[in-house]
């Protein structure tokens, strides 16, 4: 009998000490500071050539929200009368999708501030420019390049 409850006991403590181990694990992970993508990471490539907006739809100087193809957030900027720029709007900070106001790119999440025309930071916190899209105009549109 000793050796059975000798058992027992080695193997509810093992299985506590397991358990308690895996609930520190989920907890660590629930700890992350990201609360989306992880700022700075690569997209897959758009295929080239695909429609994002109409040239005469973005005011020069300012910026649009577009989908790409494959379902991401860009945005579209209209640097002059006839070329465009256009940049991820996934916010470097902490991945929340930014939104264009006048020629600012605004993050509702955090308050970070971007230039609509160069990707450029001119508010934190985030501290890194919103990844280029490469685009080109063709045929009075704004395609990928």
């Amino acid at each position: 009998m000793t050796a059975e409850l000798h058992s027992r006991r080695t193997v509810l403590t093992t299985g506590a000490t397991v358990a308690g181990a895996a609930v520190g694990a989920v907890a660590l992970t629930a700890c992350g500071t990201d609360s989306g993508p992880k700022a700075g990471t690569a997209q897959a490539p758009i295929a080239a050539g695909t429609p994002l907006v109409a040239l005469a739809d973005v005011p020069v100087g300012q910026a649009k929200a577009a989908k790409a193809p494959d379902g991401s957030d860009v945005i579209v900027a209209r640097t002059s009368e006839s070329a465009a720029a256009a940049f991820s709007a996934v916010c470097t900070h902490q991945g929340c999708t930014v939104a264009p106001k006048g020629a600012d790119l605004v993050c509702p999440c955090h308050g970070s501030v971007f230039n609509a025309l160069t990707g450029e930071v001119k508010q934190g916190p985030a501290n890194k420019p919103l990844p280029s899209v490469p685009v080109k105009v063709e045929n009075g549109k704004v395609v990928t390049g």
